[in-house]
Formats: structure tokens, C-alpha cells, sequence
């Protein structure tokens, strides 16, 4: 197989979905694509009749594009800032994760917002440094988080074909990561978590580039302790894979979540609670979260370290259980 970076597999998904269904249409901001995203791919995308070139105003995107799904299309917004759903919650959450509800299931909106792209990591903080997955969750709409190339390509060709509202986040620190990638296109299940590393003495509970950490602290250990550490990736956070997440702490007993997201109301404190109400009997110690700090992200690179969710915490967050 081929290796692709993150962001070449999920664009490469897209595309070609593009063209295999009439119905998918891809809504872009403004006239000037975005190179950096583009020039990783095969430049016909851009001569394509269905993709959309609109002016800068999210609500207005985002509120067409529930109108093109009412009327059958499978529309794709793309939204290369992530914090730009904020501009954008009431058409995201009061109309398009609800209508279908409203309708008494009778209507579909078969929406892909593809979420590209969080400024924490490049400097550009305050208003461009935000994950804000949880507010999607807490509005019942479908989440889904990748953390390598092959995942990415195959979740977000999920996300198209799924009948409902999907958010896809691909944030910076996993746009690089390379990976091998089928060349045809594939489907990876929504709501399938993956066990990333298997282990005996740990689980591990981590979400996009999290994931990485994780799994790099986990060799590391193994190599110089002999501790066994187990790596849940769960993909997509709604619906979220309660199966899968319970044969690993039954196996393990311990658990530690690393998650972009802030610790109040988060998505390890959603993980939290599940653990400690439906599984606490297979509980052999408290459980960790590894997390953003509750306030913005400053602009200071001492206290980033400080604020968000890094190798460290979790390597003594482990060894503390351990």
C-alpha cells in the first residue's frame, strides 16, 4: 500500500466520493482554496462543477447546506478553522442536529462538516486554539476524531454516506502523521472504537493526536519497565463504543484518558462517568484524566505546557497508578 499523510487520505476519500455520488457536493469559504490542503492532492478536485465556492459567513454555509440535504444532496462543508462553528451553533445545533428528530425521522440530513485544522500547536492562540467537539456532543450530533491516515480516509467516507449530521475534526497534529492507505475506497464503521496497542497492566483511553502520545509513552514503558500498556482509540466519540472500551478494563482494571478537550464537561469526563457508573466492579484503581485546563489557551509556550494535555502528565499519570 501507498503512504499518505492524514490530510492526503482524507481529501483523497472525498474526492472520490465526489465523483462516485452525483448527490455529494463539497462547500468551500470564499473564492481562494486553501493550497495547503490542496496542493496535496490531484488538482481536478478544483475543476470540479460540485464544489462550491461561497462568501465567508459560516451560519449562512452551514444553514445552505442543511437546505441541499432537504432536498436529497449530500453536502460536505468544509471549515478550515475549527473555532468557525462557534459563529455558527445555531444552525448547526437548533436546526441540523434536531431536525430529523423533529421530523419524526421522516427527514434526513445527511451533513459532513470537515473540520480542519486547530491553531493551539502553531502559536496562533486565544481564539484560534479551541477543540470544541464537546458542544457538538452535548447537542447530540455524531463526532468523529481520526488519529492516522488510514482511519481518516475511512471515517470521514463513513461520515458522507451516514444519513445524519456528522462532524469530522482533523486537527493539526494529526494532518502530518503518514500512515499506509488503501488506494479504493473503503468504509470504516462509526461508533467502532480500535484497540491501537495491546496491553494487560493499563488502558489507555485517547482521541486524536492523543492517540500518538499515548502510543509512544506506551513502548516506552514496555521497553524500560516491562509495564503493559493497552491504547483504546475510540474514532468516533458519538456514539461511543462501550463494548470494545469494556473488554479492555476488564482486562486491565485501570485506566488512564488523555483528550484535547477541557477537563469540566468534557469528553474524558463523559468516558469518566461511564467507567465509574455501568463498569466500576472491573475498577482496581481511581481513573486519571489527562486534559486541557479550564481556561484559554495562552499565548505563553511555559504555561501551554502547563495548560494542555502533553507525554509527561501521562507518563506520571501511569506510573502513579501503576
Amino acid at each position: 500500500m501507498r503512504e499518505l499523510s492524514c490530510i492526503q487520505a482524507a481529501y483523497e476519500g472525498l474526492e472520490k466520493e465526489i465523483s462516485r455520488d452525483q448527490n455529494v457536493y463539497l462547500i468551500k469559504k470564499e473564492n481562494i482554496f486553501n493550497k495547503k490542503f490542496f496542493e496535496v492532492l490531484n488538482n481536478d478536485i478544483l475543476k470540479n462543477d460540485k464544489v462550491i465556492s461561497t462568501p465567508k459567513s459560516e451560519a449562512t454555509i452551514i444553514s445552505s447546506a442543511t437546505g441541499l440535504a432537504l432536498i436529497g444532496l449530500r453536502p460536505v462543508v468544509e471549515l478550515n478553522q475549527i473555532e468557525d462553528i462557534f459563529l455558527a451553533f445555531s444552525a448547526l445545533i437548533d436546526q441540523a442536529a434536531k431536525l430529523r428528530y423533529i421530523s419524526g425521522g421522516k427527514l434526513m440530513f445527511p451533513i459532513t462538516y470537515l473540520c480542519v485544522e486547530n491553531n493551539v500547536y502553531n502559536d496562533n492562540d486565544g481564539q484560534h486554539s479551541d477543540n470544541p467537539y464537546s458542544f457538538l456532543i452535548h447537542g447530540g450530533m455524531k463526532v468523529v476524531i481520526p488519529s492516522c491516515a488510514c482511519d481518516a480516509k475511512g471515517l470521514l467516507v463513513s461520515a458522507i454516506r451516514d444519513n445524519d449530521p456528522v462532524a469530522v475534526f482533523l486537527p493539526t497534529r494529526v494532518l502530518a502523521e503518514k500512515g499506509e492507505v488503501p488506494e479504493e475506497q473503503y468504509t470504516i464503521p462509526l461508533g467502532k472504537a480500535e484497540i491501537k496497542k495491546t496491553g494487560s497492566d493499563i488502558t489507555v483511553v485517547a482521541t486524536g493526536h492523543c492517540v500518538n502520545i499515548a502510543i509512544d509513552i506506551a513502548r516506552k514503558l514496555e521497553a524500560e519497565e516491562g509495564i503493559s500498556v493497552e491504547v483504546f482509540d475510540p474514532r468516533t466519540l458519538l456514539p461511543f463504543d462501550k463494548e470494545t472500551l469494556e473488554k479492555s478494563i476488564s482486562k486491565t482494571g485501570k485506566v488512564v484518558i488523555i483528550d484535547d478537550s477541557p477537563i469540566s464537561c468534557g469528553f474524558a469526563s463523559m468516558v469518566s462517568s461511564i467507567l465509574m457508573e455501568e463498569y466500576y466492579e472491573y475498577l482496581k484503581r481511581p481513573v486519571r484524566r489527562i486534559t486541557r485546563e479550564d481556561i484559554p489557551i495562552p499565548f505563553s509556550k511555559s504555561l501551554k505546557k502547563y495548560v494542555l494535555p502533553n507525554s509527561e502528565k501521562l507518563e506520571n499519570a501511569i506510573r502513579s497508578i501503576i
